[in-house]
């Protein structure tokens, strides 16, 4: 008889579901609300190095916009329509008070949308700071190091503003040692997918991971370090799906119906970049050394993952995608961008060249994060893997 999930991982996925997809980020406020010194910052899609945030005492808060949970309708007169959902989804969030407490806001720099998301937060008045977070694309150290470092130091002084806390080197040390530990747990739950994907699906990995984006890392950890004991367990069976790696999605995320319907096509997703920030930089950052600013600053030099949104020159994120996918037995890869997802589709076509190449089979489609049916995709994807079950 085959034996069933734990009891205690369905209550802990549960809890990682109802955290995931609280747009009022309940708990976060909740935990600022102990202290007067705490600070709440929130940042959108991709990276921003939480270790900084975490050593001013204040919570990096992931901000994945509003998906198919929220009706655009304020939103949509801040943007033209003819780009991404993801800005205006967020801006409804900003206008409907669910950022509210919140007291800085990120931008990452992905592309002109999100440029712009930081321009509107400061119309709209939302925060004591709104910051364009500009990453380097030159990965020398004397010039997009130093670059990169001083914009680490404006933030550090935008909270220091707030907050009155001074960042001493055993503090951001300290909060290093954590991320490096949230790090390796969460590439833990994707090395026993590799071998085990029964065990646990793709849209409980997403609710485990985004889980971590709202809440404190040391709460994190601890839900990770149990969900990975309990994936240990032997139970499960296995079926006859291909395994396939998902490429696209890192910035607005696909609803998690379009998720479940390519694992219901008859996929296991082994791997993929729904939440690229919490897995960016790859291994650990040093986290005893006497200037830990410098090795953050180093960890994204060298450690970055591959990004539509950097600069890949003589690192080419192509022959990366491939050696991922040889690297976790991968059948195929399945190109999941947004619609109008600039960074996304103009990479698309060398990494489609890439897989012709090396002979790895893939499809694309495209969504948007309010996407409501998913029969199309669904029976593409089906067609897919059965494709190369029949024939690869």
């Amino acid at each position: 008889m085959m034996k069933q999930q734990p009891e205690r991982l369905l209550t802990l996925l549960e809890e990682c579901k109802t955290l995931a997809f609280d747009l009022n980020f309940t708990y976060a406020k909740e935990w600022k609300s102990k202290s007067k010194y705490r600070l709440l910052v929130g940042y959108l899609p991709i990276y921003v190095p939480r270790e900084i945030m975490h050593a001013a005492n204040a919570l990096g808060v992931g901000i994945m916009g509003a998906g198919d949970r929220k009706q655009i309708i304020k939103g949509d007169a801040y943007y033209q329509s003819y780009i991404c959902h993801l800005p205006r989804g967020v801006i409804e969030m900003a206008l409907d008070n669910n950022l509210d407490n919140f007291d800085g806001f990120l931008f990452p720099s992905i592309c002109d949308c999100v440029r712009n998301l930081s321009g509107m937060f400061k119309l709209v008045k939302r925060g004591k700071f709104q910051r364009y977070f500009d990453y380097p694309q030159n990965f020398e150290k004397h010039i997009g190091g130093t670059f990169y470092r001083e914009l680490l130091e404006t933030i550090i002084k935008d909270m220091f503003q707030i907050n009155d806390m001074k960042i001493t080197a055993k503090h951001l040390n300290d909060s290093i040692a954590l991320y490096n530990i949230n790090r390796r747990l969460i590439e833990k739950i994707y090395d026993i997918r590799k071998e085990f994907p029964w065990r646990l699906s793709a849209v409980d990995v997403y609710h485990i991971i985004r889980a971590g984006m709202v809440i404190n890392v040391e709460k994190h950890n601890e839900m990770l370090e149990e969900i990975v004991g309990l994936l240990n367990e032997d139970y499960g069976e296995p079926m006859d799906n291909i395994r396939v790696v998902i490429s696209g999605s890192f910035c607005e995320q696909p609803p998690i119906g379009l998720i479940r319907s390519i694992e219901m096509a008859g996929c296991y997703i082994i791997d993929d970049d729904f939440m690229l920030g919490s897995r960016w930089i790859q291994g650990d950052i040093d986290d005893a050394s006497q200037d830990p600013l410098n090795a953050i600053v180093d960890a994204f030099l060298t450690q970055s993952a591959p990004s539509s949104a950097v600069y890949d020159y003589g690192n080419p994120k192509s022959a990366r995608l491939i050696k991922k996918v040889k690297d976790r037995n991968a059948d195929g890869v399945i190109f999941c961008a947004a619609s109008f997802c600039d960074p996304a589709l103009l990479d698309q076509p060398d990494l489609q060249k890439a897989c012709d190449a090396a002979g790895v089979a893939h499809i694309n489609f495209q969504f948007h994060e309010n996407t409501g049916q998913f029969k199309v995709i669904k029976e593409q994807t089906g067609t897919f893997s059965d494709s190369i079950k029949l024939w690869v």
